[in-house]
């Protein structure tokens, strides 16, 4: 815990100093708001299971999900490998994967003023949108928040982990990228999905990013005891893989002599 604490501080400290670059990370990821002016369109016009009032939310939750569950570790660690500072980690008594996660969750609270405002900056402009969650939906809403971070930064983490045998590892980050894109819930929820292909998504890692955490936050209808233990499992599949490619990977790498 104290190992922790440290650094969080440390990471915090190092993030907050970049505050204008934070501005402009948090706004680049306003893409769920620029699709909501689209799906809201599209509702007026024809059925698509959701009202024009619970595409806004829904797409309100979809931009705070995804500040919270941003990930660009494999950017980091790939560069680590190819410039050999992944030596000087190896050197420390703590595996370099914490210093991802915990500069990772300390920038969560360094961009988390940023996003109220933008937030209140929304609800001054759609006021109609405006709605109170829950206690036991908010608190649900959290932890599925955190899960959903976590799986991502399993996910990316164990794509960087092909740095080790290829100096674009973020090539295949890509790839999952185009999927996360399309099943997580980002550009649309799953209500306007086939049956069929719903079905089939919830049992990838995709929906459980982002729209299992909105759609808590706002209310629609989801398992959470399947969508919580489908977490868990994928994030168990990812840490085993992960742990095998480090070991694997370690024996590959042969930066800076080591």
């Amino acid at each position: 815990m104290r190992k922790t604490r440290i650094l969080v501080s440390v990471y915090y400290a190092y993030m907050v100093e970049y505050r204008a670059e934070l501005l402009f990370w948090v706004l680049s990821g306003s893409l769920p708001l620029i699709l909501m002016g689209v799906w809201i369109e599209a509702a007026q016009e024809g059925q698509f299971g959701l009202s024009p009032l619970e595409f806004t939310r829904y797409f309100l939750a979809v931009f705070l999900v995804r500040q919270f569950s941003v990930v660009w570790v494999v950017w980091e660690f790939e560069r680590e490998i190819v410039e050999g500072k992944l030596s000087f980690r190896l050197l420390q008594p703590l595996d370099p994967g914490w210093h991802h996660f915990a500069s990772h969750f300390a920038e969560r609270f360094a961009r988390l003023p940023f996003a109220i405002i933008l937030v209140v900056l929304f609800f001054l402009l759609y006021p109609q949108a405006l709605w109170t969650p829950s206690l036991p939906s908010l608190l649900l809403c959290l932890v599925a928040v955190f899960l959903a971070f976590t799986l991502r930064f399993m996910m990316q983490y164990t794509s960087a982990m092909f740095a080790f045998w290829t100096e674009r590892a973020s090539a295949i980050e890509q790839f999952w990228f185009l999927l996360y894109l399309f099943l997580s819930g980002m550009v649309a929820p799953l209500e306007i999905f086939p049956p069929l292909l719903r079905e089939i998504v919830q049992w990838t890692p995709f929906p459980y990013m982002i729209y299992f955490p909105a759609s808590i936050l706002v209310g629609l209808p989801v398992n959470i005891g399947q969508g919580i233990l489908v977490t868990l499992g994928w994030i168990a599949v990812f840490f085993v893989l992960n742990r095998w490619l480090w070991r694997r990977g370690l024996k590959q790498y042969s930066g800076m002599g080591a």
